[in-house]
């Protein structure tokens, strides 16, 4: 039996999720203990345990079975965000959960455990190189396909998980550094252009630079120049067809203090919460932004802000150290793996993981844009905390299979 656990489990993956869920349930305890909002601990206490049950029962699903669900499984949820677009229910401008009893379920979520096994799926194939544009545009195609229809919900800041996804899954599965070049290029210059003149030339001289060096076929680098300064230029048009909450979200990003009793007011308070807890904080549930509720609902969005103020930088600093401890063990198991569609799984799962928390924490301190993304394994909400689980599930299962061709 000791060797089945020392064969099986991946005490690297484990110890630090389940820390990771202890620091999530005491933060949304202490930022709904004064808040008459205790039913979202209760709700979070219950949805963690069943996260570990379900974490471990994916574990131990056959590794072949995994594999054989992924196309069936996939297009199961592409009938599920299909059919919330009809029967919905609307929350914060977005009609994308299903609302069951007291509980919602989000299947954009879902997706994106779906899509990685997809794509992995696929990309596992020996003929399939993304050298040829066929491959290419199918591969893109199992990520455009949910992100449209999420982009009908509307839910933006979702869509960008799953970008975030195929721009990691690609460069692991062997795209060119031109390929890469040609799908970044186009996305920095439309962010630079947000922040002047000046941004974006310097994001287009690079591109050049870029293109010369890598010395591809004239009229391919033309063309991909050509569409970089066009989205750097269209970024002005895009903007003007956005809902006012989600230009109010850009602004906010670009100046707080634009609008610090409106659409600044939680990046300016997260800042004011993170800051103020110092060192070492100001003490389990003595957080005077936490338990004053400055911050709205800061048990989602902003949970970061709890432990960084109530435990302070020592606090803050732990969270950062156990996600990015985790995220490197899953660049690990995906070297290790002797198959490619486990490798490529794990990597998936790691770019989801990164994105999340590179948005979420970066939005709390007024670095990123407000777009309403969870912490793994920390923010409140059931369907994310259960993705994440299934994610952590995947990646022992992979561990346990590391063996398996």
């Amino acid at each position: 039996m000791d060797n089945w656990f020392k064969e099986n489990i991946d005490p690297k993956i484990i110890v630090p999720i389940i820390l990771l869920l202890f620091i999530g349930i005491i933060s949304v305890y202490s930022a709904t203990y004064d808040a008459g909002a205790s039913l979202y601990f209760k709700r979070q206490l219950l949805w963690a345990g069943v996260g570990i049950i379900i974490m471990f029962f994916i574990m131990l699903i056959p590794f072949r079975t995994i594999q054989l669900l992924s196309y069936p499984l996939y297009g199961l949820s592409i009938l599920f965000l299909i059919v919330v677009l009809f029967v919905g229910k609307m929350v914060a401008g977005s009609k994308s959960w299903f609302g069951i009893g007291g509980f919602g379920l989000q299947p954009s979520e879902i997706v994106k455990v779906t899509t990685i096994l997809a794509l992995a799926t696929y990309l596992s194939q020996r003929q399939v190189t993304l050298n040829r544009f066929k491959y290419l545009a199918i591969t893109i195609g199992f990520v455009l396909l949910p992100g449209l229809l999420i982009v009908l919900q509307p839910d933006i800041g979702t869509v960008i998980i799953y970008f975030g996804m195929l721009i990691v899954i690609l460069y692991w599965a062997g795209a060119s550094n031109f390929l890469m070049l040609s799908l970044l290029a186009p996305l920095v210059a439309a962010v630079a252009t947000l922040f002047g003149t000046t941004a974006f030339f310097v994001v287009i001289a690079l591109t050049v630079t870029g293109l010369f060096l890598l010395r591809e076929n004239r009229l391919v680098s033309a063309m991909v120049f050509s569409f970089t300064v066009l989205m750097g230029v269209s970024v002005q048009y895009i903007f003007g067809k956005l809902a006012p909450h989600q230009q109010k979200r850009i602004i906010t990003f670009l100046d707080p203090d634009a609008d610090p009793l409106g659409a600044g007011y939680n990046v300016i308070q997260s800042k004011i919460a993170i800051g103020s807890g110092g060192l070492f904080g100001k003490g389990f549930l003595q957080g005077s932004q936490t338990q004053l509720n400055f911050l709205p609902a800061q048990w989602t969005d902003f949970i970061y802000c709890v432990p960084g103020e109530e435990f302070g930088f020592i606090g803050a600093f732990a969270i950062l150290i156990l996600l990015m401890f985790l995220l490197f063990r899953c660049v690990q198991i995906a070297s290790m793996v002797k198959s490619r569609y486990a490798s490529l799984v794990t990597i998936g799962v790691m770019s989801a993981l990164v994105t999340h928390t590179i948005i979420n924490i970066g939005m709390s301190m007024g670095i990123m844009p407000v777009i309403g993304l969870p912490l793994p394994f920390l923010s409140y909400g059931g369907s994310n905390l259960l993705t994440n689980m299934i994610m952590a599930g995947l990646l022992l299962n992979m561990y346990a299979n590391r063996k398996e061709y």
